[in-house]
């Protein structure tokens, strides 16, 4: 694949941005790390003049901003989804630094879409919107004064995936090209999410009204475990399968 198609197959995804300025600064950052396809999930106000007049000469990059209703919609196809989190979570995710991040971003992209999301400036990403990563990355600030603007934290991210394009022998890394099946795309992952909770929950295995942490931890089980498509539709029929003998049913 050429490195303008696989730079196609990165979106930097930018979720319920409240000041359209940092859509321009984030804009400009990609354009300065030669990347162009950024996705908006519902932002407040956009489009908007401050995000043209933050984006200088990165206007071309506005011009093809993709804006969505919703995270699903944003990371429909990818194989890989990053999220990034400033924070400790109650129940811990596979956690990468911004070096690794920029590999694998690039190194995926070589055979199928991801994306980095990013979250509200006040607020990052939800934990339902955590959980549909298979990685979370953390910029490892100065712990006094950690909180990075918004255009500032995809500056950084932008630069390790630059830097992994540059420093790839022949525009390559060992990735997940040699696999036999492709990874799972996002939305087909959260339909098998959805169907073995379903399931869980015809066998008694999960109580909705108790829910306590289970669905969390077995997002976090089978996304740390990068099932691929066979993999999912095996699963799936499987599930199906214990839903026929169901005595719920």
């Amino acid at each position: 694949m050429s490195e303008h198609k696989q730079r196609d197959n990165i979106r930097i995804v930018l979720v319920n941005t409240s000041h359209p300025g940092n859509i321009g600064g984030a804009a400009r950052a990609m354009k300065n790390m030669d990347l162009d396809q950024l996705y908006l999930v519902q932002p407040r106000e956009y489009p908007a003049p401050r995000a043209v007049w933050r984006a200088a000469g990165a206007r071309d990059v506005l011009d093809k901003v993709v804006v969505v209703d919703s995270l699903d919609q944003a990371i429909e196809g990818c194989g890989l989804v990053i999220g990034t989190s400033a924070r400790e979570r109650r129940i811990p995710w596979p956690l990468i630094d911004p070096r690794t991040c920029g590999e694998r971003i690039w190194s995926e992209s070589s055979s199928h879409p991801t994306a980095l999301l990013f979250g509200r400036e006040d607020r990052g990403l939800t934990n339902d919107e955590l959980q549909k990563c298979h990685y979370h990355v953390h910029i490892p600030a100065n712990p006094e004064y950690s909180s990075l603007n918004l255009a500032t934290a995809v500056q950084v991210l932008a630069y390790e995936i630059r830097m992994a394009q540059l420093l790839a022998p022949d525009g390559k890394l060992p990735g997940y090209t040699d696999w036999d099946q492709p990874p799972v795309s996002a939305e087909n992952l959260e339909r098998f999410h959805l169907h073995l909770q379903e399931t869980m929950t015809d066998i008694g295995f999960y109580d909705p009204d108790n829910p306590k942490q289970l669905i969390t931890r077995m997002r976090r089980l089978f996304n740390r475990v990068r099932l691929d498509e066979m993999e999912v539709s095996i699963l799936r029929g499987l599930l199906s399968a214990v839903q026929r003998i169901s005595p719920r049913k």
